[in-house]
């Protein structure tokens, strides 16, 4: 197989990390072939940087290009609808993080690509940082025993003026709040560490800006474990962003990594050391270029090795769904005001909601 030709569909604030990683040959066997927003300026401007064509629809681009894979980067309540337009092309797809904001349009989109035989990859790339991948082969080889307590905690600064750069942000409909946008990643690394969730019990305000969902939450989490967990998330940090981190304590062992996007190993402590612990936090932890950090590189890379050597991708549909059922069954505990158990069907979460 030659060159992957790769298209995106949204051409907002996330795509430009996408588009520069593609679009410059940052990965191997991957070429940007064309954008599309249904904003002409917005498609025009990536399209003319990288000197490729830009549309304004995504039907159009798809019939004159015909790539290897299209990218979904627009906002997280259109993604599904996105999805199972595409899925026809029968191209591979990969969709951005909330692979869709309810769980029923999360089993249509998983069910339409298992049918057309269509790969769907769901942007996740936090787990391909480099701290966060020896987190995870230390709890692989069973260093930290018995796991106790999993925390995450995203501190970060969302003005007014963010929100008010696009309209469907924070709203039910199209986005959520700092839970399903922002904090969504660090969710899935704190259930792809510590296991299945068991119940949730949530708090959230809108403390600093105007917009229809939170901006701050709490969570306290038990695991079917036993482990408990913690999530903290707002975008009322003031007046910059702090962190994003996670953390895991253990009968053996614990470890925290901090940074703003999960890129500093600040712990790393075992009852049983290896060779390598002492220089851990030096060699491992890593300054990412923006909040983005590494991890779509590495992620693009692993999409690029799954569609050319057909390998199964580390965060499918199904993985994807995880981390949604978990951010609706948050947002049920805070409608409802009352611990929620997985597995459920939500009655009370606005998320994805549309009037």
């Amino acid at each position: 197989m030659g060159m992957l030709r790769f298209a995106l569909v949204g051409c907002g604030r996330i795509a430009k990390r996408h588009a520069e990683l593609l679009g410059t040959g940052q990965i191997a066997h991957a070429q940007l072939a064309a954008v599309c927003d249904v904003v002409r300026a917005k498609a025009e401007r990536i399209g003319e940087r990288f000197s490729i064509p830009h549309f304004e629809d995504m039907h159009d681009m798809m019939q004159a290009i015909h790539p290897d894979a299209v990218v979904v980067l627009t906002e997280s309540g259109r993604h599904a609808e996105q999805v199972l337009a595409l899925v026809r092309y029968r191209r591979d797809i990969v969709v951005e993080k909330p692979m869709a904001l309810t769980l029923d349009d999360a089993d249509a989109m998983i069910r339409a690509c298992d049918g057309a035989g269509v790969r769907l990859f769901v942007v996740k790339q936090n787990r391909f940082n480099v701290p966060v991948v020896k987190l995870r082969e230390a709890l692989a080889k069973g260093r930290f025993g018995r796991l106790v307590l999993g925390t995450v905690r995203v501190r970060w600064c969302r003005t007014q003026a963010y929100y008010d750069q696009d309209s469907w942000r924070g709203t039910w409909a199209l986005d959520g709040g700092v839970l399903s946008n922002q904090a969504s990643h660090h969710i899935d690394l704190l259930e792809w560490m510590m296991g299945d969730v068991d119940s949730v019990f949530a708090k959230s305000t809108t403390a600093l800006v105007k917009i229809e969902a939170e901006d701050t939450a709490v969570v306290v989490l038990r695991f079917r474990s036993g482990a408990l967990g913690v999530i903290e998330a707002t975008t009322a940090a003031r007046p910059t962003d702090l962190e994003g981190s996670i953390s895991l304590l253990g009968e053996f062992g614990s470890v925290e990594i901090g940074g703003f996007a999960v890129n500093e190993i600040k712990v790393w402590k075992f009852a049983r050391p290896e060779a390598d612990d002492e220089k851990m936090m030096s060699d491992y932890s890593v300054n990412p270029p923006n909040i983005y950090g590494f991890g779509h590189q590495a992620y693009y890379e692993h999409v690029v090795e799954c569609i050319r050597n057909d390998k199964q991708q580390l965060v499918d549909g199904l993985e994807g769904r995880k981390s949604l059922e978990l951010i609706s069954a948050i947002y049920e505990s805070i409608e409802t005001g009352k611990e929620v158990k997985l597995r459920f069907r939500p009655t009370r979460c606005r998320l994805g909601l549309r009037q």
